[in-house]
């Protein structure tokens, strides 16, 4: 059996935002191709014929063809080169960045190896995520206010209290996500998460899979280091990641720290998204 058919009764695949369409289609077909065409076979399954109500479901997933029957290679079809991250550092070395810096991992917002004395994406990053956390002007500059909240400034802490490991809190009106180890937050992160239009949901959720290099069809770009949570909703590096909601329902995460993300949680690991954290 190489076509397998997957009915769903109608409602309970209703049109949703597209990417999250397409990233549930993908997590279906990689489930079932990954399994053998019977009891008895060891020859996996290639394609999956989609039928919604016993009928072809005609553009209800944009960019995919599911007249035919649909295979991995149909949903993965990266005619671009993934994006080049921007380099971590750069610049002369200073005493005072380095200072600010070492507050900044001590707080854990930079990671350790990134305490290096010299300016760049990933220490204003860092700066960002703290001024978000303390509710500061958002500018990403290290001026008088940020320089003194930093000298008694505390670790961010859990606003929820979780199972012990590793777990994730999404704070939606922050715009950071805390990544806790055993109810510490070992890093709190920047992130741009879903627009009001298509708003992350609040709630309770687990990481369900985790994809190094995620192509969206209907955006036609790579999501890298993806960590989908809430069926297709998911953690994974983009950019730009502004300092308000502009993602399609996503979490998105600058690079670095999504490779980060990506290496910290695990398959299963519990992931709340809270509306109000203050």
């Amino acid at each position: 059996m190489t076509s397998p058919q997957w009915t769903c009764r109608t409602g309970s695949c209703s049109a949703q935002d597209a990417e999250s369409q397409i990233a549930r289609l993908s997590q279906l077909v990689k489930t079932l191709t990954g399994v053998r065409g019977s009891a008895t076979s060891a020859t996996p399954i290639a394609r999956v014929q989609l039928l919604i109500d016993s009928g072809v479901p005609l553009g209800l997933f944009p960019g995919v063809r599911t007249a035919l029957p649909i295979t991995v290679t149909d949903l993965e079809t990266p005619d671009i080169d993934p994006p080049v991250n921007p380099p971590g550092s750069s610049g002369a070395v200073t005493g005072s960045l380095r200072s600010v810096q070492q507050r900044l991992a001590a707080l854990g917002y930079l990671r350790s190896a990134d305490v290096d004395g010299k300016g760049g994406p990933d220490t204003q990053n860092a700066v960002l995520a703290f001024q978000e956390w303390e509710g500061l002007a958002r500018d990403g500059a290290v001026g008088p206010r940020t320089r003194a909240r930093l000298t008694n400034a505390q670790r961010p802490t859990p606003r929820t209290k979780g199972p012990a490991g590793r777990r994730a809190e999404v704070l939606l009106d922050r715009q950071v996500v805390l990544a806790i180890d055993n109810n510490r937050v070992v890093r709190a992160v920047r992130i741009s998460s879903g627009k009001p239009s298509t708003a992350t949901r609040v709630g309770a959720f687990a990481v369900n899979s985790k994809i190094q290099r995620w192509w969206s069809v209907p955006f036609h770009s790579w999501l890298l280091w993806a960590l989908p949570f809430d069926g297709g909703i998911a953690f994974h590096e983009y950019s730009p990641v502004p300092t308000s909601p502009a993602s399609h329902g996503c979490v998105r995460v600058t690079a670095g720290n999504a490779r980060w993300l990506y290496d910290f949680l695990r398959v299963g690991s519990q992931v709340k998204v809270i509306a109000r954290s203050r």
